[in-house]
């Protein structure tokens, strides 16, 4: 069992109330918004991301990418198979690229649908990065690491201001 205060999370859409509410649980709250460019700083990591915008997993990917950090990271959100069925390859390549680039180096698998849930939770996958899997990927996937920047993306962009959180909630 993980203790609350080794938890950390960050919503931009925490209200000041709810940030309260968890960090009485003992759980910490992460103070900026990172734009899901979070490290694990060498530590395994589970990653809860439902229904999270491409550019959260792929700027989280960018983050951590080498062979030994992504082997320590498990990420429950959306399906990175159904991103790729559902983008041409050139607009995941262009814009998510290292989503498109670990897809080999990925396993993958959904949960079951949650009969009431269908149309929210329908696409939902348990990721891992086996360190054997990562390590078959050619070396030239590894060599570029130049930071994402999107023209338009599905994230909240900290310089928006969208941090809405307090900060005595955060503490």
């Amino acid at each position: 069992q993980v203790p609350p205060g080794r938890c950390s999370l960050f919503d931009p859409a925490f209200s000041a109330r709810e940030a309260a509410a968890l960090a009485e649980l003992g759980l910490r709250l992460l103070p900026d918004n990172e734009e899901g460019k979070h490290g694990i700083e060498g530590s395994a990591t589970l990653f809860y991301m439902v229904h999270c915008g491409k550019a959260l997993y792929n700027n989280l990917l960018w983050r951590n990418w080498s062979a030994g950090a992504l082997s320590k990271m498990v990420i429950v959100g959306n399906s990175f198979k159904g991103i790729e069925e559902r983008l041409l390859s050139r607009i995941l390549e262009r814009d998510y690229s290292y989503i498109a680039k670990v897809l080999k180096g990925t396993e993958e698998v959904a949960l079951p649908a949650h009969p009431q849930y269908l149309d929210t939770f329908n696409d939902t996958s348990v990721h891992w990065f086996p360190l054997q899997k990562l390590q078959e990927l050619s070396p030239e996937v590894w060599d570029f690491v130049q930071e994402p920047t999107y023209e338009e993306c599905e994230i909240i962009r900290k310089e928006d201001g969208a941090d809405r959180r307090s900060p005595a909630a955060a503490e």
